[in-house]
């Protein structure tokens, strides 16, 4: 006996007392109470977002809308940056806020060089949807966030979710990120900053895009 009818007379022996059963028409499944796309119930979808956005080690700052700008600033001193890439298509506000700060501002049309990009160290953005249940960001790249090298390269990345924008779970966020799917739009989604870990579980940082990531929730 070779090893694959081995391996077909332990599962016919392991089936031996079970029944057969007739399999069911598609007519007759039993209906799942649930939709593709559906809000999943939940106490409080923004509460929700910033603990499971926290729980990857990301810094997630609840605060009014007009208060984005100061607040975009106030990130990125706190996680010293000496440069930052603002997409063309941000808030005027908001580039407004940092330019006055006195960094270096460094836009992206024409594009920074592969070299430029290297050397550039935070990217702020804004976001097209969050998911509350994973803590999930996901980016469709539109104007206001720049193409995708921005947000993988540099190692800061400050994003700003509106809080309309929040909503239950990966289901419900896909369907409302389904046109720019339909566009051919690049997606990225970030549950919190990059790391990886080997077989040894030794954590690495910063491996696949931004080590750091600091969550602005506008409400």
């Amino acid at each position: 006996m070779n090893a694959k009818e081995e391996i077909f007379s332990r599962i016919r022996s392991a089936l031996s007392d079970v029944p057969d059963v007739a399999q069911v028409p598609p007519e007759q499944d039993t209906p799942v109470p649930w939709e593709y796309r559906r809000p999943t119930p939940m106490a409080d979808v923004l509460d929700m977002f910033v603990e499971r956005v926290e729980d990857y080690k990301a810094t997630v700052a609840r605060v009014p809308a007009r208060e984005v700008p100061s607040r975009i600033v106030e990130a990125l001193v706190a996680t010293q940056a000496r440069n930052v890439v603002l997409p063309d298509g941000l808030d005027e506000s908001w580039k407004a806020a940092v330019r006055a700060m006195g960094i270096e501002v460094r836009g992206d049309d024409p594009q920074l060089t592969h070299a430029q990009l290297n050397d550039t160290h935070a990217v702020v953005t804004g976001a097209r949807v969050g998911a509350a249940e994973s803590g999930t960001i996901m980016l469709d790249h539109r104007a206001d966030q720049g193409r995708r090298a921005l947000t993988l390269v540099p190692d800061i990345h400050v994003c700003v979710v509106r809080a309309d924008q929040v909503v239950s779970d990966v289901p419900e966020a896909v369907g409302a990120i389904a046109d720019s799917i339909r566009d051919g739009q690049p997606i990225t989604w970030l549950s919190g900053g990059s790391a990886t870990s080997d077989i040894e579980l030794s954590r690495v940082e910063g491996v696949h895009g931004p080590r750091t990531l600091y969550v602005i929730l506008a409400e």
